[in-house]
């Protein structure tokens, strides 16, 4: 399976500044580390031009300590160049508010995701979601654009409709 991982997966994986639960930030650990895992099959999609990981910067540490968000961070630097484990596209940014990036019509997703679905789109990827209700929210759009998101804590992400 060829992935792109929203940030909030590694800050829960982390555990630190996080209102996930435990059994959320479980769930990420062990995503993660099947993920980063010698035994898996699975490619990480990145984009060529770095914003995801000007995006996971922040809240990660390079040296792959103490946490597992921590650790997969490490994971994408040290197998970024190598094509079959860290996939890097490119997608394209433009100034059109309501776009973010050619590769995506217009479209009422937070800014800060559009990378995300972005380069799932161009790689024919899946988004792996934590605790973002955006996801969510705009299933119906992403759905449209042939792009499955996976959510890997759906109490945190699906919020039951209003009644």
């Amino acid at each position: 399976m060829k992935v792109v991982v929203e940030t909030n997966v590694t800050i829960a994986a982390n555990g630190r500044d996080t209102h996930a639960s435990l059994g959320c930030q479980y769930d990420c650990v062990e995503f993660l580390e099947k993920l980063a895992s010698v035994k898996s099959r699975d490619q990480i999609l990145l984009d060529a031009g770095g914003l995801i990981l000007d995006e996971y910067r922040p809240y990660l540490n390079y040296k792959g300590q103490p946490g597992t968000g921590d650790l997969f961070y490490k994971f994408l630097h040290d197998h970024m160049y190598l094509d079959k484990r860290v996939k890097q596209v490119s997608i394209s940014p433009v100034a059109d508010e309501t776009r973010g990036f050619e590769e995506l019509p217009a479209n009422s997703l937070d800014k800060s995701d559009r990378k995300f679905l972005a380069v799932a789109v161009v790689a024919k990827g899946a988004v792996v979601n934590a605790l973002d209700s955006d996801w969510h929210e705009q299933a119906t759009f992403i759905k449209a654009l042939g792009v499955p998101v996976k959510q890997l804590c759906p109490a945190h992400a699906c919020p039951e409709p209003a009644a």
